[in-house]
């Protein structure tokens, strides 16, 4: 069970007041005490929590990993995914292992999600989750112990389409790296494997989400779309068990993960129907990294992705039989020393 305690975000901010500002109010929030990661602590590196505010007002609330014993100022890294879980999984991972190798990384809740505030609960926007990724880059820029002109992203699952769209919008971001990623409108608007690209499947959809916004606003409460599947159904496709044995077993379980427990709510895929990430990413000059698995159900957002990218600066690591799942906490199989030298080549 998790301890949870009442905290004063406006007392912790007070505290540390020269280095987390912002122009709206910091929401009262309740966070966890204790160590409730489903990856091990690192005796390497510092831990604490923090919190920001984004434009929209909605305080996020990160984990921060600082080396241990380190000096002077660092090259710092936000993270956050997979689409649907907490900083508790597989980012505070990534995030803790990249401290481990010298950067002060973050890994934070998306807006609507965890433990970070905004309401309704368990809402995705294409453009509020976007934002989250230049909230981070605001807080960081001006941590007295971080280079502002060194700071990067990095995106698992859905959130590494918006880590690269995060790229697109915002310059400050000088190198990206997506992990195992999903493009959400891609595959919002066409379904899996664009099996469902066309006008008739989109405004079926479309109709549908929509009586259900009317039938939300009746009741008075938002209808979940139920995370992942539990108990599985023999003829469930192995991406589906690969997504079961991380999220709905020890492995990876959760109780603040919406992937884990209830899911978002169901209407929250309208937006992404109707909004293209990458519309501009040819123009993107600042550097990223794709890395995909082989075997990933998922590799055609990766590969397709990385086809829209220009110049040098673009690379793609593929990692030959991994799965989607696999690079959400394999750190046998994940490349974390090809990740940091990336962010080393590009945050100098």
């Amino acid at each position: 069970m998790m301890l949870a305690s009442s905290l004063s975000l406006n007392a912790q901010i007070m505290n540390n007041q020269n280095t987390n500002r912002s122009i709206a109010s910091i929401e009262q929030l309740t966070l966890s005490e204790e160590w409730d990661k489903v990856f091990p602590k690192s005796d390497k590196v510092d831990h604490k929590k923090v919190t920001f505010v984004n434009r929209y007002g909605i305080t996020i609330v990160a984990d921060m990993y600082i080396p241990r014993g380190a000096k002077g100022k660092f090259a710092a890294i936000a993270v956050s995914g997979p689409f649907g879980a907490v900083k508790e999984q597989s980012s505070g991972l990534y995030a803790q292992q990249l401290a481990e190798r010298g950067y002060l990384t973050i890994a934070f809740d998306p807006s609507f999600t965890g433990e970070s505030g905004g309401q309704p609960r368990r809402v995705a926007s294409p453009d509020i989750n976007v934002e989250d990724f230049s909230a981070a880059v605001d807080f960081l820029s001006v941590q007295p112990n971080v280079d502002s002109e060194r700071i990067g992203i990095l995106g698992i699952c859905g959130w590494g389409g918006i880590a690269i769209q995060s790229a697109i919008n915002d310059p400050r971001i000088k190198a990206t790296v997506a992990s195992t990623m999903y493009d959400m409108t891609r595959v919002s608007a066409n379904g899996y494997f664009d099996a469902d690209n066309s006008k008739e499947k989109r405004n079926a959809n479309r109709a549908a989400l929509a009586a259900q916004r009317t039938e939300d606003y009746q009741k008075g409460e938002y209808a979940r779309a139920g995370g992942v599947i539990d108990p599985l159904p023999d003829d469930a496709p192995q991406f589906v068990k690969d997504y079961h044995a991380y999220y709905k077993t020890s492995r990876g379980f959760h109780p603040r993960s919406g992937n884990s427990t209830d899911g978002w709510n169901s209407t929250s895929s309208l937006p992404f129907i109707n909004f293209k990430f990458f519309e501009y990413a040819d123009e993107l000059d600042n550097a990223v990294l794709i890395v995909h698995g082989d075997q990933a159900h998922s590799f055609y957002f990766g590969k397709d992705t990385f086809a829209k990218l220009k110049g040098a600066n673009k690379q793609m690591h593929i990692v030959k039989g991994a799965t989607h799942c696999d690079l959400y906490d394999r750190v046998d199989i994940i490349p974390f020393d090809e990740i940091a030298s990336f962010y080393e080549e590009n945050l100098r």
